[in-house]
């Protein structure tokens, strides 16, 4: 069975002979009907791992996702967080309680791994200067899931205003890196998508705490941009493998709004007024010319204008 702890926790402390090993953290939010499948995915894909631990933090499910984790016999430490605190801060409070000479390796409840995914992003960390490693994702379809991604600049918020994500990625002047050929081989990234990132014990060390203020989205850009800039290497390896079920945390009009106000408050935190005021600029012009086709969109726009009210609102009502 599971070992449970509560939303209060003793951090660990650590020992100079505390090295190595590996801690998976995984963060569920009525996660029941995807978390299965990760849990049972788990024996196979960290094999070839001697040393490693499950964390899941649960923000308050109402399905029963920290029952099942606690209940599965890959023997995850279960940690109620008793509130939905946010993802940045259910990782926070997970991390709390693993030795600071374990690797972590970040998965969102709606992946699976592929049989022997860990190892080959363990394995680069033996190499100094490795901050954080990520698989190549697939879609359920089998294509490959576009997953790494250029830092967001003026250029990209405008392209895909004008062009759309997907052309804009194909050209690319976008976000999303959308050329196959970088998918084949192992190479640097800027950063990407927060589905399965492997941190390494060297950059925990350094770079510190994921930043809780984002909530939900963009706080793995800020985390990434924060590993790029402590002098550490963000790794692609396609040799390990995982599959994007989709589902682990849904989508809604209220979830874009954040996603919209966060990119935009990101922005600004690493850039003068006048690269902000134009970056938000073009992602409120692109949720303008899409309003019509529907409540999505409009709540992107209302996100984009107002990025503070929409994460004060989100947390009230995340709370209630």
């Amino acid at each position: 069975m599971g070992r449970e702890h509560g939303a209060t926790m003793d951090i660990v402390e650590t020992s100079p002979d505390d090295k190595g090993g590996l801690a998976v953290i995984i963060v569920t939010y009525n996660s029941a009907e995807a978390l299965p499948a990760l849990l049972d995915s788990l024996a196979d894909g960290l094999r070839g791992i001697e040393r490693f631990e499950v964390v899941v933090a649960d923000n308050n499910s109402h399905d029963g996702s920290s029952d099942l984790a606690a209940a599965h016999p890959i023997g995850a430490r279960v940690i109620r967080m008793g509130w939905n605190a946010g993802y940045a801060a259910a990782i926070n409070a997970a991390a709390a309680t693993v030795r600071q000479g374990v690797s972590l390796l970040v998965l969102n409840p709606d992946l699976r791994l592929y049989p022997d995914a860990a190892k080959p992003l363990v394995e680069h960390l033996a190499s100094p200067g490795v901050g954080v490693v990520v698989p190549i994702n697939y879609k359920q379809d089998g294509s490959v899931d576009p997953t790494l991604r250029r830092e967001p600049s003026v250029l990209s918020a405008w392209a895909e205003a004008v062009l759309g994500g997907s052309l804009a990625a194909r050209v690319g002047w976008g976000e999303i890196v959308d050329l196959s050929a970088r998918y084949d081989s192992c190479g640097a990234a800027e950063w990407a998508t927060g589905s399965a990132l492997l941190i390494s014990a060297q950059a925990r060390r350094i770079v510190g705490e994921w930043d809780e203020s984002f909530f939900l989205y963009s706080e793995e850009v800020d985390y990434q941009r924060r590993v790029r800039e402590a002098g550490l290497s963000i790794i692609f390896e396609p040799q390990a493998k995982v599959m994007h079920a989709g589902g682990g945390s849904g989508s809604s009009p209220r979830l874009f709004a954040l996603m919209t106000a966060n990119r935009i408050r990101y922005y600004r935190r690493h850039h003068g007024r006048l690269k902000a005021a134009l970056f938000a600029s073009g992602i409120a012009f692109g949720q303008m010319l899409r309003c019509w086709r529907g409540s999505t969109h409009r709540a992107g726009l209302g996100g984009a204008l107002r990025p503070s009210g929409a994460l004060s609102q989100f947390r009230a009502t995340a709370r209630a």
